[in-house]
């Protein structure tokens, strides 16, 4: 109720400015311990999945805390798991502003934002710092300026720089706002960089004496044909996990809409029936060999149920807390 107050008041503002100003509000209330903490007491809604005991099912999504910054705030909405980044190996503005853009008659978001961050060494600072003890995703990507010829040198260099840190790490390779990232998706570029990062996940595990799993998230604009190729491609390579799905560049969802024009991947309830159609034909195509986490316009319990059901083991919000605010978690575990 409370949020549906301050909502509109936030909506006056940039999405960004809001954006900083909700997530500094929970930390300096986390700080001062002036909102209680939820956690689901539900044992059914635990999970196991890629070897880690999830406390409940609902996990935050990358993008929204990119460095690492909010994690004591955030965990104390009642997450099962959260996910940081994206982060790269070298600090980056990311692309000029505006670069984030409201539709709220559709409840979604058209972000271009370019992997702005402050770098891996930040981030892992930042957790370093953090009391947060839950389960910890972290995303890792490339710099902009990196090509695609050396872009594995990025990931293995985030990969080793967060292993010790991370509960399992995610291999971003699918946001539309890098140029030329979506690439790697497909045929030798896919599997050249899945036998660098496994060989690395090896190596890593060897020194620190501990098995980090990696997930790989990909994009919902692709082809049956795609979502095959990508499959045997994570099979032959025993990926640990998959994320489905990252933005989309499709407008079919809000091809009426004023901002409907502006570059950049869409996000929110526009998404919910491609993320779920990428997740049913995935979930064929592994049969049930790797799990899948799925994300893209989740704000109901009907919306997350329609994720599980189509063969995801866990789900992640990102957009819907925008619109529903801190007590999504709540709402879709009560």
């Amino acid at each position: 109720m409370c949020y549906k107050t301050i909502r509109p008041l936030l909506f006056k503002l940039s999405p960004e400015t809001a954006h900083h100003l909700a997530l500094g509000s929970l930390k300096a209330l986390s700080k001062l311990h002036l909102y209680p903490a939820f956690q689901s007491q539900d044992v059914s809604l635990k999970k196991h999945v890629m070897g880690l005991d999830f406390p409940n099912v609902v996990g935050l999504g990358a993008g929204l805390d990119k460095n690492g910054e909010y994690l004591d705030g955030l965990a104390r909405l009642g997450f099962g798991f959260i996910e940081i980044g994206t982060v790269t190996p070298k600090p980056q503005e990311g692309n000029p502003k505006p670069r984030m853009f409201r539709l709220p008659k559709h409840h979604a978001l058209i972000n271009r934002m370019g992997f702005n961050n402050k770098g891996v060494g930040y981030l892992v600072g930042q957790v370093k710092k953090s009391q947060y003890k839950g389960i910890l995703g972290i995303n890792i990507g490339k710099n902009k300026i990196t090509p695609n010829e050396q872009a594995i040198d990025d990931y293995i260099d985030c990969l080793r720089q967060v292993y010790q840190y991370a509960s399992y790490i995610t291999i971003n390779i699918s946001s539309p706002n890098t140029p030329g990232l979506r690439h790697l998706q497909f045929g030798e570029e896919l599997r050249g960089l899945l036998q660098a990062i496994k060989n690395e996940q090896q190596n890593l595990s060897q020194q620190y004496s501990i098995y980090k799993p990696v997930a790989v998230k990909i994009s919902p604009d692709v082809s049956h044909e795609e979502i095959a190729e990508m499959a045997q491609c994570l099979l032959d390579n025993d990926i640990d996990g998959v994320i489905a799905c990252n933005t989309t560049l499709s407008r079919e969802a809000v091809a009426q809409h004023p901002r409907a024009n502006e570059t950049g991947g869409l996000s929110g309830q526009p998404l919910a029936m491609m993320s779920t159609h990428v997740i049913t034909h995935l979930a064929q195509a592994l049969q049930n060999q790797i799990p899948i986490i799925g994300l893209g316009g989740i704000e109901t319990k009907t919306d997350m149920q329609a994720k599980l059901d189509a063969g995801a083991s866990l789900v992640q919000v990102y957009t819907g807390l925008i619109y529903q605010g801190p007590g999504l978690v709540k709402q879709l575990l009560s």
